[in-house]
């Protein structure tokens, strides 16, 4: 256990050097916060219809998900590992006196943690001093907010999980991007990141809450707001808990039988 976190400490020093990226990536999720929060206000002012997320909340919801975009989105990629896995290179990684899965889990988990810390808190600390309804204010309750990142905690865990059957899927198709393209797309938007999962058809939230990727994102950001109570939030800790333990079983298993069927040239 010593050893992967040294790996997780080296990757979280080698990440948080990248201080102009993040500042560029800071102005574009500004970009895109204030885009989505026009489109979404725009839809609230054409509909009468009472909508199951106020406004404020929903704004809320927004800069949220654009300050710790890096913990919920899919599409983040290690080209590196990719490389390595389809260039044969991968020889080298099976040569360490590790587990290939622990030391990637890691190194995945360092690299969107150091990447959130330094997007995070320009985001956070700006948007609490916009007028209302568009800063970001505390949640209703102390609880709330130790739910908030309890629940944040482990979706991280949940989409590191899910990134690493990305990597391993490589192993069968030597190529990264249709397993990038689909799992992401699907991802973002059963994930409520496209769409609110409150303004979705009761139909598709069903479908939604039958995935693991709502409690990356949608659960912890709607818990901070308001829009999902305490009780409810509280069993939905024992869910992600539950999707934890599923998804990095069979990761592991399937990375045990991807190395049974590795060929690597030249010897």
């Amino acid at each position: 256990m010593k050893q992967y976190f040294s790996f997780f400490k080296m990757s979280m020093s080698k990440g948080l050097q990248y201080r102009i990226a993040a500042l560029a990536g800071v102005a574009t999720q500004f970009f895109f916060g204030f885009t989505f929060i026009m489109i979404f206000e725009a839809f609230y002012r054409s509909s009468n219809t009472p909508q199951p997320i106020s406004i404020e909340q929903l704004i809320q919801f927004v800069w949220l998900q654009q300050s710790f975009l890096l913990f919920v989105m899919l599409w983040f990629r290690d080209m590196e590992i990719f490389d390595k896995i389809t260039t044969g290179n991968i020889a080298y990684e099976l040569c360490r006196p590790t587990d290939i899965y622990s030391y990637w889990y890691a190194r995945l988990l360092a690299q969107r943690l150091s990447g959130a810390l330094l997007r995070c808190f320009p985001i956070l600390i700006i948007t609490a001093f916009l007028p209302a309804p568009y800063g970001l204010s505390f949640p209703p309750t102390i609880v709330h907010f130790i739910l908030f990142i309890i629940t944040l905690t482990l979706g991280l865990i949940i989409i590191v999980a899910i990134s690493m059957l990305i990597y391993i899927s490589v192993f069968y198709t030597l190529s990264p991007t249709g397993s990038l393209l689909i799992v992401s797309v699907l991802g973002e938007f059963l994930s409520g990141l496209i769409i609110p999962v409150p303004l979705m058809p009761p139909m598709l939230k069903k479908i939604v809450y039958f995935f693991p990727f709502r409690y990356t994102s949608d659960l912890p950001f709607r818990i901070y707001v308001g829009n999902i109570d305490i009780n409810e939030a509280t069993i939905s800790i024992f869910i992600q808990l539950a999707w934890i333990f599923i998804l990095i079983m069979f990761g592991k298993w399937w990375i045990k039988r991807a190395l049974k069927k590795v060929v690597v040239q030249g010897g």
